[in-house]
């Protein structure tokens, strides 16, 4: 594999003063996603239309390119689309529902990727906006305070609402690694739901399998970049495919349900996934760039909001232990079971 040596990808920790109190849901991705989502567009459409497709805009308008962007017309070698992967993940604080009164902070990230990091001084305006307005039940208030730069080397506040300016920073991570040893066994840490689906649904634990995780990761990857960046990263996945088969994997994950309401469909769904550790050992150096890069990009369905989080654990011995799942809080309309 020839890759290019750093990949378009930051994140961004928004750190928040509450000004007028704010409930959160168990898990906040969705609710952070529809309000972002209405600033924008309330922002970026000049057009006024009811519906993105069929706008004479839609080629330059910044709304669909970052939060709806449209499906290819031409056939895709991969896949059919109905909808292209997004260029963002926004990660919610962690889990549990709470009250959060007047002058709490909240904090959570939002992971721009590729194009939409040129886009950064209108996506603050739009968050800024959309916590002013009102969001989650009782529609609860905030301001941004601060804007760090959370990159692979450490923080960096950006920007601050006082003063315009965002400071120069260097958007993109490392793709290729030194010269260390490849690490023969590392675990992945689940924390929020993962995930991969088959025929329409998402897989349980006991019939989730390494290869299906270790292909998603590299073509999630590289659909990034041809749709919002400077090319795909891979032309063939044989040598992946071939590769994972050797690949072999112990798995303590429990499944998780939250629900969301979809404003869109009119009706509440589950959204259930994945919870806990995964650890692959075996010839896994074909795969690093993308299980590196996948702690930022997140892995599985409905990343947008923040699902199919990991954090990456590597080390040299396959035969150190996985470490044990930490105890989250949970709430009574979360269920938890092992499969």
């Amino acid at each position: 594999m020839n890759l290019p040596t750093t990949f378009p990808v930051a994140r961004y920790r928004l750190e928040c003063r509450v000004t007028r109190p704010l409930r959160l849901p168990d898990y906040g991705g969705s609710m952070l996603r529809g309000a972002f989502g209405h600033a924008l567009r309330q922002l970026a459409c000049i057009a006024r239309r009811p519906e993105c497709p069929g706008c004479p805009l839609l080629d330059t308008c910044p709304y669909p390119a970052i939060f709806a962007p449209p499906a290819p017309v031409a056939a895709h070698k991969l896949q059919r689309f109905d909808s292209i992967p997004v260029p963002h993940v926004i990660e919610p604080p962690p889990w549990g529902s709470r009250l959060l009164a007047v002058g709490d902070t909240l904090n959570f990230h939002h992971v721009l990727i590729g194009r939409a990091l040129r886009e950064l001084p209108l996506i603050v305006l739009a968050w800024r906006r959309a916590l002013a307005r009102g969001i989650g039940a009782g529609d609860g208030t905030a301001e941004l305070t601060r804007l760090l730069h959370c990159g692979s080397d450490g923080e960096q506040e950006i920007h601050r609402p006082e003063n315009s300016a965002i400071a120069v920073h260097r958007p993109a991570i490392p793709l290729t690694g030194g010269a260390d040893p490849a690490p023969t066994a590392l675990t992945l840490r689940f924390t929020t739901p993962l995930r991969l689906q088959a025929n329409g649904h998402a897989l349980p634990p006991e019939k989730l399998q390494a290869r299906a995780l270790l292909l998603a990761l590299a073509r999630r990857a590289s659909l990034l970049a041809e749709f919002h960046g400077d090319g795909p990263l891979l032309d063939d996945f044989s040598p992946l495919r071939r590769a994972a088969a050797d690949v072999v994997d112990e798995k303590d994950l429990a499944w998780r349900d939250w629900r969301r309401y979809s404003s869109r469909q009119q009706r509440e769904m589950r959204l259930g996934g994945a919870l806990g550790n995964w650890r692959l050992h075996g010839p896994l150096a074909p795969f690093l760039p993308f299980l590196r890069l996948g702690q930022w990009l997140h892995v599985g369905k409905e990343t947008a909001f923040g699902l199919g989080g990991y954090t990456l654990t590597e080390t040299l011995r396959a035969d150190i232990a996985a470490p044990a799942v930490e105890n989250r809080e949970r709430s009574p309309q979360t269920t938890e079971k092992k499969r």
